[in-house]
C-alpha cells in the first residue's frame, strides 16, 4: 500500500531549490511505498532540455538526501510538463489564457465533474473556462486536476 504524501508541503519544500536553479516547479507526482516514485515537472521560458532535467535531478537529489523528507525508497525523475501540462496555480491559468483546457472538479457541479473548453481568464481566485459558449467560474480549490488540451 502506498503512503500518503502532503503534495503542497513537498512542493513548498522543493520549490526554492528548483527556483534557485532558474526553473519553475510546475507540479509533482509522488507515489511512495514498495515501488516509490517522485516525479518533478519543471519548466522555464524557452522550454526544458534533457540537460536541464539532469541538472535539477542532481541538485534536488542531493537536497533530498540531506533533508530526508520522505520515508522509504523511491526513484526521483525530473521531466518537462509536456504539451498537456497540468495547471496547478492561478498563475498557470493566467499564463495559458486563451488555450484549450480540461478540468476535473473535486465534486460534481450542475451534474458535471469534467469540463473541456477554453481558458478565458482568472478573477478573484476563480478560473474562467468557456464551455460550449457558457463561462464557468471555478474556484481553484475546487479543481482536482486541470490540464492543457492541445488540439
Amino acid at each position: 500500500m502506498g503512503q500518503t504524501v502532503d503534495k503542497e508541503r513537498l512542493i513548498a519544500l522543493l520549490e526554492p531549490t528548483v527556483a534557485a536553479l532558474g526553473y519553475e516547479l510546475a507540479d509533482i507526482d509522488a507515489h511512495l511505498g514498495r515501488r516509490g516514485l517522485l516525479r518533478l515537472f519543471i519548466d522555464r521560458q524557452g522550454g526544458v532540455t534533457l540537460d536541464d532535467c539532469q541538472r535539477v535531478s542532481e541538485q534536488v537529489g542531493a537536497f533530498l538526501d540531506v533533508e530526508d523528507p520522505l520515508s522509504g525508497s523511491y526513484v526521483l525523475e525530473v521531466s518537462s510538463p509536456g504539451f498537456d501540462r497540468r495547471l496547478r496555480t492561478l498563475a498557470h491559468f493566467e499564463r495559458f489564457n486563451g488555450e484549450p483546457a480540461r478540468i476535473e472538479l473535486k465534486d460534481a457541479r450542475d451534474g458535471r465533474r469534467n469540463l473541456s473548453g477554453r481558458l478565458v481568464g482568472v478573477e478573484s481566485g476563480l478560473v474562467l473556462l468557456e464551455v460550449e459558449g457558457e463561462v464557468w467560474r471555478v474556484p481553484v480549490n475546487d479543481i482536482a486536476v486541470a490540464r492543457l488540451a492541445p488540439s
